[in-house]
């Protein structure tokens, strides 16, 4: 699911900000792009990563920047040269007369930076961790709205494929005299060919009535949307299960379609109701990728 947080936390030791942006993926896929002073807390921000989500590509960004002292600062001569020298390509490729602002270079992150311990103090742990906490509890939030929208708009498609189901089951009966029809032809074709023994032609009429009718394939249809509906309210992880589910709705809305093929007017009215069943369940699959 998508989400989007930024958190910065200060103190005496300084400020930290942590950037957490996430989008679908089947696993959790974590990228870290931390600070060079903050790299001994990956393992640690990877365990925060994954108590706050379960799934998807999720970009995580830690920087801290140290409280100004009377200690020496440094000054990141190739870190400003490089600046120095893609402010002259991008001016002559794009044809923007500017002139560099020594102003804005300082301010970017490690063009200026104290000494730090080899060993990172505690308390700047304590901080880049603890704006990491912060970012990943606004994202988890912003997830959590999406994923309430989300929700309604499943529901609304399912519950379009449950009046679709119900108007196909109204309509059930006028079409049962084209099966029958059919079934009629089909025993027809049986007889003509051979006189089979009255078992072999009660079995090959009630496997013909059995394919025609679409009484179970409605009946399971609606039993699946309201297993969806159950699911969608209690709040649980629906990942794979939906998928299942999914699969099987579109599998009786396809059953239904080809059992009713070229059963007249009725069978056309059942058709468009059938693909209109099928684009509703196909949202809900699309809605579920971007779901926990």
């Amino acid at each position: 699911m998508t989400g989007f947080a930024r958190a910065r936390r200060s103190s005496a030791a300084g400020e930290a900000i942590a950037t957490v942006k996430s989008v679908n993926h089947r696993a959790l896929d974590l990228h870290l792009h931390l600070a060079a002073e903050l790299e001994s807390l990956e393992p640690k921000i990877r365990d925060i990563a994954r108590r706050h989500i379960r799934r998807g590509h999720v970009d995580i960004r830690l920087s801290f920047t140290q409280a100004q002292s009377g200690g020496t600062v440094t000054f990141n001569r190739a870190l400003f040269e490089t600046w120095l020298a893609t402010f002259d390509v991008a001016s002559l490729e794009y044809n923007v007369n500017s002139t560099p602002d020594l102003n804005q270079a300082l301010r970017i992150p490690g063009m200026l930076s104290a000494p730090m311990e080899t060993d990172l103090p505690e308390e700047v742990e304590a901080v880049a961790l603890g704006a990491l906490e912060d970012a990943f509890q606004a994202q988890t939030a912003f997830r959590a709205r999406e994923g309430s929208q989300l929700v309604d708009l499943m529901k609304e498609s399912n519950a379009r494929v449950r009046l679709v189901a119900a108007e196909i089951a109204q309509l059930r009966d006028q079409v049962l005299p084209y099966l029958r029809q059919r079934l009629e032809e089909r025993l027809a074709e049986l007889l003509s060919k051979t006189l089979p023994s009255p078992e072999r032609l009660a079995q090959e009429a009630a496997i013909l009535a059995d394919r025609s009718d679409i009484a179970e394939e409605i009946g399971r249809l609606q039993v699946h949307a309201d297993e969806l509906d159950e699911m969608l309210t209690s709040g649980v992880e629906i990942g794979k299960k939906l998928d299942f589910l999914v699969q099987e709705m579109n599998r009786e809305a396809n059953t239904i379609l080809s059992k009713t093929s070229g059963a007249g007017e009725i069978g056309l009215r059942i058709t468009a109701l059938g693909l209109d069943a099928k684009s509703n369940i196909e949202r809900i699959r699309e809605q579920g990728l971007n779901i926990e």
